[in-house]
């Protein structure tokens, strides 16, 4: 029995900016009150965690510290006062948790929690303002710092209950990583930010996870005409299957792309959504919608 006790396990760790990822055996403390303490089995990398390992943000920089944010795994043990989750739960973390009680948790408007709201300055528990993590270098035991709520490259993670959801013990897995972050963000851009209406026309770019997402999204919101686009015409078949109704690569293209998408609708999509990450294709996107909204 692990519950109440340290455990030593391996966690990747990164120790500097753009520095390589070590595997280090790390010592994880037991869940204090409201926290849980989890084993992780599954875990993605996500580019979000890419910008942290290179510290593009100088400000965000906090050192050593184990990344990682789209996992899936079992409750070891929980804290006092963990009701919802018991030893053995399968579960996936949330870098975005809610507490269920402060103003913005209530509100319609927002799920941004005061005290749980994903937050990339975070680096220590709530509870005590310190880490869960340590490992012992020249015989002096060194805290390592969390990211993201969660900290999920590591055998064994602590989260505060408000940043874990318990899942179906029958749901694959290996799958569910993608619920942590790719699937739940790009199903609510859909969902929630956009607010697709049916019959409706959307333009996607860039068909990765979150892209293929905002397609399953837009396809279950009744949107009548479903645009992919991506320099990958491999994407298309996968695409199809997710709610993806028209797709070209903008390689074959022998005009603009917003051009193209003018042409195939008359006046331009309802809803626009880029996936890149790149500024001359947020151009693309944006000038491939209507110029009022006139849905």
């Amino acid at each position: 029995m692990t519950t109440g006790k340290v455990i030593s396990c391996r966690a990747a760790v990164a120790w500097g900016p753009g520095q390589p990822l070590i595997m280090e055996e790390v010592q994880v403390d037991p869940p204090q009150k409201m926290e849980v303490r989890i084993k992780i089995l599954f875990t993605s990398i996500c580019h979000t965690d890419l910008s942290a390992w290179l510290g593009e943000n100088e400000t965000q920089r906090v050192y050593p510290r184990i990344l990682g944010h789209e996992a899936a795994g079992i409750v070891e043990s929980v804290g006092e006062g963990v009701m919802d989750m018991k030893e053995g739960d399968h579960v996936v973390p949330i870098f975005n948790g809610e507490c269920g009680e402060c103003v913005y948790c209530k509100s319609e408007k927002t799920n941004l929690c005061e005290k749980y709201r994903v937050n990339p300055f975070k680096s220590v528990m709530v509870n005590d303002g310190r880490t869960r993590f340590s490992t012992n270098k020249d015989g002096k035991k060194k805290p390592i710092f969390h990211f993201l709520n969660t900290s999920t490259f590591s055998e064994y993670t602590v989260l505060d209950s408000a940043c874990v959801v318990k899942i179906d013990s029958n749901a694959p897995l290996k799958n569910m990583t993608l619920l942590s972050c790719g699937v739940s963000t790009g199903i609510g851009a859909a969902w929630y930010t956009a607010n697709v209406q049916a019959d409706s026309s959307v333009a996607i770019f860039g068909l990765g996870p979150v892209g293929l997402a905002v397609a399953e999204g837009a396809r279950a919101r009744g949107a009548s005409k479903i645009i992919g686009v991506d320099i990958n015409s491999q994407k298309f078949v996968k695409g199809q299957a997710m709610g993806i109704t028209d797709f070209f690569n903008p390689k074959d293209l022998d005009k603009p792309v917003h051009k193209k998408i003018l042409e195939m609708t008359g006046s331009g999509v309802d809803f626009s959504f880029e996936y890149v990450g790149n500024l001359d294709v947020l151009r693309e996107a944006f000038l491939s919608t209507h110029d009022v909204c006139i849905s």
